[in-house]
């Protein structure tokens, strides 16, 4: 498949919040590595048309749902100015538009203070690391109905919409951030009323764990993308991910008290 082509197909429906049929059901299908050729051809657009990178995503790193979207491996794409809003208060609003199908994900956000290399352990890539946050991450898709291959998330900007990133937290409040982060638990509440309950080791055994898993890969598939002091990288969803609508109101409630909970109201 021409991924010029599939990549300017899927900026215009990102620009247009429209669907688009999926890549890897046309004449010739997609290869998760002809996707990620997409998303650097994307990521090169929105440079040029003036949009800042402040970061990255990294999704299906919950193994809990893996069989529920078929997608089997972690994925990931940049973040953007504006895309990202710092909470400096644990309360926000959201509208929806410019979204397709969102869904919200309650995430652990790192920012980095240096740069990683990969083969570091936990305790080298901690020091690379400036704080941690409790966010939400609202993902969306171009293909109806949640449908699709891991091959079309990665070239679908890994599916991200928007992050929230709460109230950061130093590392160094931490004392094993590795091993209290994989402790965690969050439940997710919508309207009041519980909806579900997520663990950080779901995140392939805790956050820590996800971002080190994923220096490593970036080494290796994507290693012209910059990584370094000042980004932020959100690590994949504790729970499933929610579908979203207006009128609602989210709040998680993270076990740690480090780690403020979020209230998230969605209007139009």
């Amino acid at each position: 498949m021409p991924t010029l082509g599939l990549a300017a197909e899927l900026l215009a429906a990102y620009d247009a919040a429209g669907l688009i049929p999926l890549p890897s059901e046309r004449d010739g299908g997609l290869t998760v590595a002809q996707a990620y050729e997409v998303g650097d051809q994307l990521r090169l657009a929105r440079l040029a048309r003036g949009e800042q990178a402040r970061g990255y995503k990294i999704g299906f790193t919950n193994r809990t749902i893996w069989p529920r979207y078929n997608v089997f491996e972690p994925i990931w794409a940049p973040v953007w100015e504006r895309t990202v809003r710092l909470l400096d208060v644990a309360e926000a609003t959201t509208t929806l538009q410019g979204l397709v199908q969102p869904r919200l994900e309650p995430e652990i956000v790192f920012g980095f203070r240096a740069s990683p290399r990969a083969g570091m352990n936990e305790a080298e890539l901690s020091a690379c690391l400036a704080w941690v946050a409790h966010g939400y991450e609202i993902v969306h898709t171009h293909f109806e109905a949640w449908r699709f291959t891991a091959a079309d998330t990665v070239a679908d900007f890994a599916l991200h919409g928007r992050l929230l990133v709460g109230p950061r937290v130093p590392v160094d409040s931490f004392a094993q951030l590795g091993e209290e982060l994989a402790a965690l638990e969050l439940t997710l509440a919508c309207d009041g009323q519980v909806v579900d309950t997520g663990h950080g080791r779901n995140v392939l055994d805790g956050p820590l764990n996800a971002l080190r898993l994923w220096v490593d890969a970036m080494a290796q598939r994507t290693p012209t993308w910059p990584l370094g002091a000042g980004d932020i990288v959100t690590t994949g969803t504790l729970t499933d991910a929610w579908p979203m609508a207006p009128g609602q109101v989210w709040q998680s409630r993270p076990g740690d008290a480090r780690l403020p909970g979020l209230r998230l109201t969605v209007t139009r």
